[in-house]
């Protein structure tokens, strides 16, 4: 017996037809185009122990559940009972969070005609047994990008949406003014997501097709982390605060490898906050002539931030890491191909992130979605879905 436990391995017949496809595919299908299988999948473990995962098939989103960490499933719940195109791939995949009395929350991108243009929609439930009509977080109806959506509910119970949006690029334009990428917008709701505020803008100059990375602070003030485009043409990582008041605070610069790149590499960050205020993060970024995955701890300067025990994870070949913090266990997850098979790898720490041990937990000959670091209480989990072998949840000793 390995050292870990598999609690399960679920098929998808029947409810997801397999074959093959880009998982980590970033283009978003336009409207209108035959729906392709994509294998981005969300997953979150309730206060009350049930383990909640979300994914697409065909135009729908499902909502599916287990009361025995995932040995068994119930029925699924269809999410939007109206059909419509979903993005589902890669970093653009549906997001989902639980709010503390276990209401369920589910955000995605809606593709629309136009190639590359998107719309954040959002559907709440209260017993994750129906759904609310989904509805569109933003005010702003143009044809352009809103994509790359992130969610979390903040220590308040506030629900806050952030996402890659292309307005103010397309202004520019129009002015023939320069501008570098895209630009970061987010949206709080104030009652469980039944009603969002006017969007607000965190930033310009983010990167265009990055997935942002959302935690709550030690305080429970919201964190979003993402690639921007800093001058001249600098892709490293910024983080910013959302305070109390629904403003953001100073963005600051999160990582400094000094990657200069002229496009997006599809490769967005993680972040997670311990008990005692230590944000741990993961990102990918060019550095000393290797594109690699890296961890480190960004710590405050009172100036700004400094990364902590910056260190590689895995091969060159490392890709798409998340992380989970629970007391003094941190786990970082990630998948290498070697040619054959794609590898799920896990380091995990027992000392706030100073030393680790390395973990292989699966392998996979298909195609596969980008793992996903779970938290139940202590305990850590991986999650991992692939198209030969359905999702599969590991128990982290």
């Amino acid at each position: 017996m390995s050292f870990f436990r598999t609690l399960a391995t679920i098929c998808l017949a029947g409810c997801f037809v397999t074959g093959a496809l880009a998982a980590d595919g970033h283009d978003m299908p336009a409207a209108g185009k035959k729906p392709r299988l994509e294998l981005g999948t969300s997953a979150a473990f309730a206060p009350d122990g049930r383990l909640l995962a979300v994914g697409r098939q065909d135009d729908h989103l499902l909502l599916f559940q287990s009361l025995d960490e995932g040995a068994s499933w119930l029925p699924p719940v269809a999410i939007n009972a109206q059909p419509e195109p979903i993005a589902a791939a890669g970093d653009n995949r549906p997001k989902l969070s639980i709010a503390p009395d276990g209401s369920v929350y589910v955000a995605w991108t809606r593709p629309l005609a136009k190639p590359h243009t998107g719309e954040i929609r959002f559907a709440r439930s209260d017993d994750g047994k129906s759904f609310s009509a989904p509805l569109t977080v933003h005010q702003d109806r143009s044809e352009i990008t809103h994509a790359f959506e992130s969610m979390l509910v903040a220590g308040d119970g506030r629900v806050v949406l952030s996402w890659i949006d292309k307005r103010d690029m397309i202004a520019a334009k129009a002015n023939k003014a320069d501008y570098r990428g895209a630009a970061v917008y987010y949206s709080i709701s104030p009652d469980g997501g039944r009603t969002f505020q006017a969007e607000r803008k965190i930033a310009d100059h983010s990167c265009e097709c990055c997935r942002i990375a959302a935690a709550v602070d030690q305080d429970g003030a919201p964190l979003f982390m993402w690639r921007h485009v800093f001058e001249p043409n600098e892709r490293d990582h910024a983080l910013v605060r959302i305070n109390k008041e629904g403003a953001p605070e100073n963005v600051m610069r999160a990582t400094f490898d000094k990657w200069r790149l002229d496009g997006c590499p599809h490769h967005g960050p993680s972040l997670a906050v311990d008990e005692g205020g230590k944000r741990h993060a993961v990102w990918f970024n060019h550095k000393d002539g290797d594109g690699r995955v890296f961890y480190g701890q960004l710590e405050s300067t009172g100036s700004g931030l400094a990364v902590r025990g910056q260190r590689a994870l895995g091969s060159v070949r490392a890709e798409h890491a998340d992380l989970a913090v629970a007391g003094p266990r941190v786990s970082l997850l990630w998948k290498e191909f070697d040619g054959e098979r794609t590898r799920l790898l896990a380091d995990i720490s027992e000392d706030g992130g100073l030393s680790f041990k390395r973990l292989e937990l699966a392998t996979s000959a298909g195609v596969s979605d980008q793992p996903r670091s779970l938290r139940r209480g202590s305990v850590l989990y991986a999650f991992w879905r692939t198209d030969r072998e359905g999702m599969r949840v590991f128990r982290l000793p």
